[in-house]
């Protein structure tokens, strides 16, 4: 074979090798894509915004790690009681969005390292005069929780092994929580103080009644097995909180909070 034919086959095998491997998305390097489960409904950490994009402190602290990382993510509003069911049935890959470590999930599911600690606050109208007692032992009380939380499961156990008298209504999110309250259709209520903070902050009529004496540990829920993605994201938020770019996000979402 002459030098010319030879330089001819090694050109056509490099256009070969550029169409097929470069060109061609299919037989191109994919980034890693993960599904993100998230509460649609819970701001600071996860909702959606004016134009419809989900937003918030989780959703914007999980860009900023699948960039770092290399990998891109996708964030999916799936409702809170079934958005664990949906990530044991693959339908996502995570939840990053303000879920509370317990042992209840922990049977079920796997959690990093907590990424931030939040306080549960009893709230009433802001013209209320109940007191705490009054509210955990009067007659034909109604607190209101969102279903499928910690607190939810909190307050059952407060109710049967304290002798409350309340009677609990469940919600779907915390702002359904709040408007009912606002409109006098519950009691008081139980959820996470940046919630809280979050209605407060745009001027809804309620107030903070009382720390309840417990607190909560956010991390990232995966499947059991999936014990590398788990890593990597700890790793991830590891990155986030050594970058001045913690600092910003905070500032942003959670400006009256105190966390590492």
């Amino acid at each position: 074979m002459g030098l010319f034919m030879k330089y001819m086959l090694s050109l056509w095998i490099n256009i070969l090798f550029c169409f097929f491997f470069i060109v061609n998305p299919i037989y191109a390097e994919k980034k890693e894509h993960y599904i993100n489960g998230i509460d649609a409904h819970y701001p600071p950490f996860s909702f959606i915004d004016e134009h419809g994009d989900p937003t918030g402190f989780d959703v914007e602290a999980l860009n900023w790690i699948a960039n770092k990382l290399g990998f891109t993510v996708e964030h999916r509003p799936i409702s809170w009681d079934g958005i664990i069911p949906a990530l044991l049935a693959k339908k996502i890959d995570m939840i990053c969005s303000g879920m509370s470590i317990s042992p209840e999930r922990e049977k079920n599911i796997l959690f990093t390292r907590p990424y931030w600690i939040t306080q549960k606050i009893l709230i009433v109208h802001k013209d209320s005069k109940l007191t705490p007692e009054e509210i955990f032992y009067g007659e034909n009380i109604i607190v209101g929780v969102q279903c499928g939380t910690n607190e939810a499961t909190f307050l059952e156990k407060e109710l049967k092994n304290k002798g409350y008298k309340y009677k609990l209504r469940y919600y779907d999110s915390s702002p359904l929580v709040i408007k009912d309250l606002l409109n006098g259709r519950i009691n008081a209520a139980v959820m996470d103080c940046l919630p809280v903070d979050n209605a407060i902050k745009h001027n809804k009529a309620i107030k903070k009644l009382y720390i309840i004496d417990y607190s909560d540990a956010f991390g990232v829920a995966v499947r059991k097995e999936n014990t590398q993605l788990a890593k990597r994201i700890e790793d991830g938020f590891l990155l986030l909180q050594a970058d001045p770019f913690w600092e910003t996000l905070k500032q942003k979402y959670l400006p009256l909070r105190e966390n590492p």
